[in-house]
């Protein structure tokens, strides 16, 4: 007979999953039992936040549910400031913990591990928490949550298991996954209003956000028809690529974006928020626009926050898209000239940095197909305008959203176990890499090499200027920064301290090969002789 956590592994098999990650313990013992048989790989974090990262940055590199399993308590609250990134971001993350049996359950007798409410806890970071009182329940849960991710603005979702549960026989118990249902798509009528709109349209501007990361060839075929500039969000980039004549890149943070979707007399926005971290991150103000506003997103709610539309349409981007395209005849715009005095005014921008470009370029050199993951670091803030990319999923960080510390790390490791064959590089800042270093242990014992670039500026440099700026004596941002080599060193990883890109670039190369992840430090004054993050 099946344990009810024996199940769970099996139709955890079912739906597609291959890794999880998670550290087990006393709680979480029952749930590892058939584990060992399955063909699922486990991964072992340092930290349960670094499971959830690890988690997070596997299903942005992949698409596919990012898995973890946490024990209860400390489990669950270590992870939690990764589910909260990931909901942020709309990352689908599977978070399975273990909870107190269900005669104790809320109370409050001092159980191991004991909260309140866990589930309370989680919901707060999760699309939703559900706590399995019965085993035969099992299979509709999973249900419920796979078509989150399927079908729905996808997030995290927490499924607790009480300890009495995950032991229990199951019996009879279908294992085999419920189908997915099928993704919505828009209502025919406001796809020919959205058309009319457009074709009435002089100097159009699409922005594409996370949720169009799926519809890459709709977007680009979308683009040429109705001949008009592509502008993205972080989540965005490489949906159109940027060797296309109408991809802007950039970001709708920096004035000359800003101001073409302010020109523009038709915004078509897809999936894209509209949010303070990615529209405003110089914190300039709302954009103020004049134009018709058409937004598509697969969360009618999302329809109804920040900017206010002429035309909501509650759709999956890819359907929209390629049902918008068909109704649409070939128009010619400029839309190539328009693209390329955005682009041209970007690069006059106070805020673009040559040397940070002479980086960025660097490194797409040395590793053509590189799959970039960064952190809340000074050279990621300059990545939200000046890194492109000719793929999806090939650029994600922590530095919008959630913007939390120490994710690259963790996130780089997950995302090399979701695409092995592709080149993989963490880019974080030396604050925030003691805030996970040990997950490079992980790393080492699983065999992924993964280059860790770690960009040295002594401290919570950004922090400090801002500090400055309002006139505050800046205090806690100054601490002590360790040798990270050798501590990376000492956590069997392969170093390197290159002086100049030319160095780095040979490092980078030699890093991709190796089989386990490699530290090269970057420190800041041996790359930038001008100013830098003067944000403020």
């Amino acid at each position: 007979m099946l344990s009810c956590g024996e199940a769970l592994v099996t139709l955890l098999e079912g739906y597609g999953v291959d890794t999880v990650f998670g550290i087990p313990g006393n709680h979480t013992v029952q749930l590892y039992r058939g584990l060992g048989r399955s063909s699922i790989r486990h991964v072992s974090p340092r930290h349960e936040q670094g499971a959830a990262f690890m988690a997070d940055g596997y299903a942005r590199a992949s698409g596919r549910v990012g898995v973890c399993f946490l024990i209860s308590g400390p489990g669950l609250t270590n992870a939690a400031t990764g589910m909260m990134q990931a909901l942020a971001d709309s990352i689908p993350m599977l978070v399975i913990t273990a909870v107190a049996a269900r005669r104790d359950l809320g109370m409050g007798e001092g159980r191991l591990h004991e909260l309140p409410d866990q589930g309370a806890l989680a919901a707060q970071c999760s699309r939703f928490s559900h706590t399995l009182m019965d085993p035969q329940d099992l299979p509709r849960v999973l249900a419920r949550a796979f078509a989150v991710f399927a079908s729905q603005r996808p997030g995290p979702v927490h499924i607790e298991l009480p300890l009495d549960v995950i032991t229990a026989e199951v019996g009879e118990l279908d294992t085999t996954p419920w189908p997915p249902p099928a993704t919505t798509g828009p209502d025919p009528r406001a796809v020919a209003e959205a058309a009319a709109l457009l074709k009435q349209a002089r100097q159009p501007v699409v922005i594409l956000g996370g949720g169009a990361v799926a519809g890459a060839a709709e977007a680009r075929a979308l683009a040429e028809l109705l001949d008009a500039p592509v502008c993205n969000t972080v989540n965005a980039k490489g949906v159109v690529p940027e060797s296309h004549p109408l991809a802007v890149g950039s970001s709708p943070s920096l004035a000359p974006v800003r101001d073409a979707l302010a020109a523009a007399d038709v915004v078509l926005a897809v999936g894209t928020e509209w949010a303070e971290t990615d529209y405003d991150m110089l914190f300039l103000g709302e954009i103020q626009r004049e134009g018709k506003l058409i937004r598509v997103d697969i969360d009618p709610q999302q329809l109804a926050r920040n900017q206010r539309p002429s035309l909501a349409i509650a759709s999956d981007a890819a359907l929209f898209m390629r049902a918008l395209a068909d109704q649409l005849e070939p128009a010619e715009r400029g839309g190539a000239l328009r693209t390329a005095a955005i682009r041209d005014a970007v690069r006059q921008q106070p805020h673009y940095h040559a040397e940070m470009q002479a980086l960025f370029s660097c490194l797409k050199s040395a590793l053509p197909e590189l799959l970039l993951v960064g952190d809340s670091t000074l050279p990621t803030y300059y990545a939200v305008w000046q890194y492109e990319c000719q793929y999806p999923r090939r650029y994600f960080h922590s530095a919008t959203g959630g913007g939390t510390l120490g994710y690259a790390i963790p996130a780089s490791l997950g995302a090399k176990l979701a695409q092995p064959e592709l080149p993989v590089a963490a880019l974080i800042g030396d604050g925030s890499t003691q805030f996970t270093l040990t997950e490079l242990a992980a790393g080492v014992e699983a065999g992924l090499p993964v280059a860790v670039l770690i960009w040295n500026n002594s401290g919570y440099h950004e922090i400090r200027q801002g500090m400055v700026a309002a006139e505050v004596e800046p205090v806690g941002v100054d601490i002590f920064t360790p040798d990270l080599v050798a501590a990376a060193t000492a956590l069997g990883c392969h170093t390197a301290r290159p002086r100049d890109l030319d160095r780095l670039a040979d490092c980078l190369k030699q890093a991709v090969r190796q089989d386990r992840p490699t530290v090269i430090e970057l420190r800041q004054e041996d790359f930038l002789t001008q100013p830098a993050g003067d944000w403020y």
